[in-house]
């Protein structure tokens, strides 16, 4: 008997009914091993997770067929999702980790973070909370890293970064990874990150406060824009001699960077800061 040409994972899931049947039955015994090995699982991704699909996936159920022995991070992250994006997993309604092993038959939900609703219980996917938001930035994401540290959010970044690097500091030093490159998410080592959607900073700002909620914990202009360090406040007399006249006769209030030896006060330009920041943490007057 003439054996079947070997399909492809994804031309043997197009099979339908009796020409699937009529397939599997004329392969050799061993390539039918491997093809019905593979689990067949209903997957449903909710919110945001959405963005990362292709379109005729998005927002419904469908079927997918996991490479042999796949734990749901591999995958959740072959169907373009990076795990750092995903909070919860429904397997059959119970709530499972990264490292189960796909069965056949499963129904598997996958959850952005809640914004409203405590499942503390109900997590899984992660050892712990990070109780201390601190960032690493990726190349592209410059101009998010300032605003970040204009809120008083620790933000590592430098437009020479590798991934590698990136990689390294977020396991080190426990940051959240921001990029837009969601292949440098699914890396197992990154347990937090963040994939940014947005284009403008301003935009991304808004983005990140959103999701990650950091309203509560911002601290406004008590980092330096240019070293991460923190602020000092200091007396205007110590600085007196290197204040242009025109601001030394109208702010009282200074800061200084002991990295840069940068001076800070609250001009114009602090005051144009000021509305962006709070138009980002929703604090703009009604």
């Amino acid at each position: 008997m003439q054996s079947a040409e070997l399909l492809a994972p994804d031309e043997l899931d197009n099979l339908q009914g009796a020409q699937c049947q009529s397939y599997l039955r004329h392969m050799p015994s061993e390539e039918l091993t491997a093809a019905t090995d593979r689990a067949l699982a209903r997957f449903r991704f909710y919110e945001e997770l959405n963005d990362f699909l292709p379109r005729e996936r998005r927002k419904r159920d469908f079927d997918y067929r996991c490479a042999r022995a796949a734990t749901i991070k591999n995958a959740i992250e072959a169907l373009g999702v990076p795990h750092t994006e995903v909070e919860l997993i429904l397997v059959d309604g119970e709530s499972v980790d990264f490292s189960y092993l796909v069965r056949d038959g499963d129904r598997i939900s996958v959850y952005p973070k809640f914004e409203a609703l405590d499942i503390r219980e109900l997590l899984r996917v992660r050892d712990e909370p990070m109780r201390v938001m601190r960032f690493v930035a990726d190349a592209h994401l410059g101009g998010l890293a300032r605003l970040l540290r204009m809120l008083g959010f620790d933000t590592l970044y430098s437009n020479e970064f590798t991934d590698g690097q990136i990689r390294v500091t977020s396991r080190i030093e426990t940051r959240v990874v921001l990029t837009r490159d969601r292949e440098l998410l699914k890396c197992r080592t990154i347990t937090h990150g963040c994939f940014v959607h947005s284009l403008r900073p301003q935009d991304q700002l808004r983005e990140v406060v959103d999701r990650l909620q950091l309203t509560a914990s911002a601290r406004p202009f008590t980092l330096c824009l240019h070293c991460n360090l923190p602020l000092i406040f200091i007396d205007k007399e110590a600085v007196a001699d290197r204040l242009p006249l025109r601001v030394a006769a109208v702010y009282r209030r200074y800061s200084w960077c002991e990295g840069c030896d940068r001076i800070y006060w609250e001009g114009s330009h602090w005051r144009r800061m000021r509305q962006l920041l709070d138009r980002s943490l929703d604090l703009s007057p009604q």
